[in-house]
């Protein structure tokens, strides 16, 4: 039996949140380009557990952050510099992915995470507002 949207939305998030970790690990272990492809995809992957909400999708990345920015950012849902960390991101790792020769720096790495990590809390804020994520106790 297939789940709900909001469980398709809790999943794509608990996901955004495990590729995140990727990140940090890449990142302790000098893996900067690497940090770089999956700080992004923790972003990308947040992106569509919010859009699971309206029931889209896309076969392009291109498709679901187009749908969030004019869905999401320009009506006011979230603010514009949510999409200037989706654009850096983005960049980021096409340049780590596809270019010869690219090196990565720490200090990049390092902004890519702490961007993804802004991105996906502000994410995970929205989906606690939506009834999708219960909210996390803060620490004792």
């Amino acid at each position: 039996m297939a789940g709900s949207i909001k469980d398709l939305s809790r999943y794509r998030f608990e996901e955004s949140q495990e590729i995140l970790t990727d990140a940090r690990i890449m990142f302790e272990n000098g893996r900067y380009k690497n940090t770089l492809n999956r700080a992004y995809y923790s972003i990308f992957h947040a992106i569509r557990a919010v859009i699971a909400l309206a029931g889209f999708d896309s076969s392009k990345h291109s498709g679901v952050i187009s749908f969030f920015n004019r869905n999401y950012v320009k009506t006011g849902f979230f603010s514009k510099e949510m999409s200037k960390i989706i654009q850096s991101a983005a960049e980021n790792r096409e340049k780590a992915d596809y270019l010869d020769f690219f090196v990565a720096s720490r200090k990049e790495a390092e902004r890519q995470i702490a961007q993804a990590e802004i991105f996906t809390k502000t994410i995970e804020e929205y989906l606690v507002e939506k009834g999708v994520l219960e909210k996390t106790k803060p620490n004792s």
